[in-house]
Formats: C-alpha cells, structure tokens, sequence
C-alpha cells in the first residue's frame, strides 16, 4: 500500500541534492521521487535490471557527479504492475543516497 508524504523529502548524495518534492510516495518505508524532480546532470544509463514479483521489472540510472560514482544508485519501474501503479512515473534512492524528511 503506498502512503503519500506531506512536507519536502530531499534525497541527498554526496552533500548535493539530486531530488526535491512535495509529492512523494512511500512503498514498503522506501519514499518514491517524481522522475522529474531528478536532477538530470547526474545520472547516467545502466543496463541493470532486477524484478520484483509484485511491482514489476526495475530499471536504474548510476549517478556521478564531480568524479564521484555510485553504479546504480537509483531505480525505476518504467511499467509497474497493477497494483504498484503509485510507483509509476517515479524514483527512489539507495547506495549512499540519503533522503532526509
């Protein structure tokens, strides 16, 4: 069940914000980013996918920035499953990715 997040979650990686939003959602305590708050000029493409049996195949994006890279540091579901659709059109965050409420 997802719960949507009142305030401005910041997702946080190497003292930089890379995502903003008052429009976030939690799934499973993990909080969901609008893909468009994602800051572009940090990520690269990754040929990294995982499958989760109920929101479906995962995508990721490594991030770098000032000669800093951390591979795979953020994931998507470009078609989540039906009953994961709040996920759709979002990102989350982990490897050193800190999001602060």
């Amino acid at each position: 069940m997802a719960r949507y997040v009142r305030g401005m979650p910041k997702a946080i990686w190497n003292d930089e914000i890379i995502a903003e939003s008052d429009d976030t959602v939690v799934v499973e305590g993990v909080y969901y980013f609008p893909r468009s708050s994602l800051r572009e000029d940090v990520l690269r493409p990754s040929d990294t996918h995982t499958v989760c049996p109920w929101k479906g195949k995962a995508s990721y994006y490594t991030l770098e920035s000032g000669g800093q890279v951390t591979r795979d540091a953020v994931w998507f579901y470009p078609e989540p499953k039906p009953d994961a659709k709040a996920v759709r059109d979002r990102v989350a965050f982990w490897k050193g990715v800190k999001v602060e409420v």
